[in-house]
């Protein structure tokens, strides 16, 4: 059974939130275009989080680079949900956020080891927060 959503707001409300880039993907379950986001070739350290709510969705020590042309990971954090997705007569597995169900990408089974899996996530979907180096506080 799944768990109610935390962050609940109206569709008017994503819609001042978001920009319309991000709402079409948060909401709309839609795709940014390939080699084109923000965070594709990104290689700082820190937490990848939600556009919408700002969870903690991905840690940059599991991004890798698969050539897709989207920023992809083999694991996710525990705000990160998936749920069967047969749209355009394709089955695949929707990404989600947890916490206010925002759309983020889809996850594949041809992604390295450890875990086998490739979270495919668009940059619009995402925000980011650098790691603070070790001798500052």
């Amino acid at each position: 059974m799944e768990k109610k959503k935390e962050t609940i707001k109206t569709e008017k409300e994503w819609r001042q939130r978001l920009s319309p880039e991000q709402y079409h993907i948060l909401r709309e379950k839609g795709t940014e275009p390939p080699f084109t986001g923000e965070f594709l070739k990104n290689k700082e350290k820190g937490i990848y989080t939600c556009a919408g709510c700002g969870a903690e969705l991905f840690s940059s020590g599991k991004k890798f680079e698969s050539g897709t042309g989207w920023p992809s990971f083999y694991s996710a954090k525990d705000n990160v949900t998936t749920k069967s997705d047969s749209s355009f007569g394709v089955r695949r597995v929707e990404v989600l956020c947890k916490k206010c169900g925002g759309h983020l990408g889809h996850v594949f089974d041809d992604g390295p080891k450890p875990t086998g899996k490739r979270f495919c996530i668009n940059s619009c979907a995402l925000g980011f927060r650098k790691k603070k180096p070790a001798n500052q506080k």
